[in-house]
């Protein structure tokens, strides 16, 4: 399932795409723009690669690569990640995390980005999405407020945030 809000489109990630970025493989046809891919998160890669393995494809939960759209939504380079940490837990809740490519930010994308996982987490029917981020990541709570989500929790340097789907 491919979720589009323009000028950004989510596009699943694959295991193969995973297998590829472990092994170290950037093709130049992935078109980062920036010079980032997920290879900076191994971690991220190496459990979605055991989870695919022992229980399948999570999808629509899992890992998405977040693409600048062209001229009729032609898909170009990918500028960043979302990551959807599903299935729901007792409570119906969703845990997603969003990065842009440092070329990219400031030019009001995440606000695309944050909405287009909201989307996704709400035709999963997820009642509560919800994010973390350090608290003195200005931008990036902004963009989350801006979409709903209001804080439910803080600790020391981070700040959680919730929205009902």
């Amino acid at each position: 399932m491919e979720t589009a809000t323009s000028p950004i489109a989510l596009h699943p990630f694959t295991l193969a795409d995973a297998e590829r970025l472990l092994d170290g493989d950037v093709d130049p046809l992935d078109g980062w723009e920036g010079g980032y891919s997920f290879t900076d998160e191994p971690d991220l890669l190496d459990q979605y690669v055991r989870t695919v393995r022992r229980e399948g494809d999570p999808a629509p939960f899992g890992p998405y690569l977040v693409r600048r759209l062209g001229h009729g939504s032609e898909e170009g380079a990918a500028i960043g990640g979302v990551n959807l940490f599903g299935p729901p837990d007792e409570r119906g809740a969703v845990e997603f995390a969003f990065g842009l490519v440092p070329a990219v930010r400031g030019e009001g994308l995440s606000h695309h980005v944050v909405e287009a996982a909201l989307l996704v987490l709400r035709d999963a029917d997820v009642e509560i999405a919800r994010a973390e981020c350090e608290i003195a990541n200005l931008p990036a709570r902004r963009v989350l407020e801006s979409a709903g989500l209001v804080e439910v929790a803080r600790a020391a340097d981070r700040v959680v945030l919730e929205i009902r789907l």
